[in-house]
């Protein structure tokens, strides 16, 4: 009789052990299901939609080889920017695709990999609206207006250089780069790579006053916290794809081209 209440007691202890080691994880959950689902938001050209209607750019092209090389096949799903990370917590996602520049406050909230690349918040100025100003302090006044997308890195840069300024803070990108383009906003503040391209697309519209980022970042892939697995296999990968340089030379073709801009189904 003392031993059956023994074990009574024992049991509950037991299963604080057992549990944990029970439990699969997400990387064995991508293994048995045989995909990956990775969320994306839309940046030209990190993400976004062909006039196929398929996702392309440099993070579904990432996302793509990491599916390959693990074996499985890659399920995107897009969000917008503010939700992405809230995706992640909620097991919607297992992975946040490669665009993510890693700051202290998003540490908090996920795991980043290995950095993928280097990048930074640049700065797309409206030609007529602009013309007469000659320094960056030019735009910090009340009178000028300035947008920029919600969560993201070019925010808070906007926030803080930007202070006197109207910083209008959008969703998505598409009202935020309209503003500018249709002379409803002075400048855009956004990745280097996205205003460079933006730019390129409007010459007559848009200039480039600065070429080299306001602020630099790292951007890396994210997994949610304690996914440690998960995390060994992407910093693998990472590290073997920039050894044998498919990272740069994808990364080159997106951001150092506009090659993809007429290619077929583009």
């Amino acid at each position: 009789m003392h031993r059956f209440k023994l074990l009574g007691r024992l049991l509950p202890l037991l299963s604080l052990f057992i549990t944990p080691f029970a439990a699969a994880d997400v990387l064995d959950d991508i293994l048995d299901k045989g995909t990956i689902r990775v969320g994306v938001a839309e940046f030209v050209p990190w993400t976004f939609r062909a006039e196929s209607g398929d996702l392309v750019g440099f993070e579904v092209d990432v996302a793509k080889k990491i599916a390959l090389d693990m074996g499985v096949a890659a399920e995107f799903k897009v969000y917008k920017w503010d939700a992405i990370i809230p995706a992640l917590q909620n097991d919607e996602i297992d992975v946040i695709a490669g665009g993510m520049a890693i700051t202290p406050e998003r540490a908090l909230k996920v795991n980043f990999s290995r950095p993928l690349a280097e990048s930074g918040v640049g700065l797309a100025t409206n030609t007529t609206m602009t013309q007469n100003m000659k320094t960056l302090d030019d735009l910090n006044a009340k009178s000028v207006t300035i947008t920029t997308v919600g969560e993201t890195l070019a925010a808070r840069v906007a926030a803080t250089l930007f202070d006197s300024a109207n910083v209008k803070v959008f969703a998505t990108t598409e009202p935020a780069e309209k503003a500018v383009l249709e002379g409803r906003a002075h400048a855009y503040l956004a990745g280097m790579p996205e205003v460079r391209f933006l730019v390129l697309r409007n010459p007559a519209k848009l200039d480039l006053p600065i070429n080299e980022p306001l602020v630099a970042s790292s951007e890396a892939l994210a997994v949610k916290k304690g996914e440690q697995q998960l995390l060994n296999v992407l910093d693998a990968w990472v590290t073997a794809r920039q050894t044998d340089s498919w990272l740069s030379t994808t990364r080159d073709y997106w951001f150092g081209t506009l090659e993809w801009a007429s290619a077929p189904g583009d």
